[in-house]
């Protein structure tokens, strides 16, 4: 895969999204884009948010994004925003459909995802041989989510 330095840093109204790395990925993990997300005014840095690009087994388990937001920043709309900047990225590799997942107790990612227009498929247990598997892990939301 190539990675496109155009999106190294990506700049919204309010947030700013800076490359923290681009990882190829391995026979499990799909390659990504991992960055610091950046309250704009401030450059302070609050959270984290990745795009994996393609799809396999285990990124079904483990969605095409990725999102932590420092729990003082929380409740301001900002994974929600984060995300949306990183759909221009994903339908410059020609992904214009992507699988975003969250824990069945994860009521505040329920909810983005579904802000993001994400339908939801099926909560399921991932299975055993899921990378991301380790013992009492929850259930999982997973959605699909069409961008333009």
């Amino acid at each position: 895969m190539i990675f496109l330095e155009d999106y190294d840093s990506i700049s919204g109204e309010t947030l700013e999204l800076e490359i923290i790395e681009k990882n190829p990925g391995n026979d499990k993990e799909i390659p990504f884009y991992w960055y610091n997300i950046l309250l704009k005014e401030t450059k302070e840095v609050i959270g984290q948010i990745s795009l994996r690009i393609g799809k396999n087994y285990h990124s079904y388990y483990n969605g095409n994004i990725g999102y932590f937001i420092d729990e003082k920043y929380r409740g301001h709309n900002y994974a929600f925003t984060a995300a949306q900047m990183l759909f221009s990225l994903s339908l410059a590799h020609k992904q214009d459909e992507l699988i975003l997942t969250c824990d069945e107790d994860n009521l505040p990612s329920y909810k983005t995802i579904k802000k993001l227009g994400g339908i939801l498929l099926e909560t399921i247990q991932p299975p055993k041989d899921y990378f991301g598997y380790y013992e009492g892990i929850p259930k999982h939301h997973i959605f699909a989510l069409k961008i333009q």
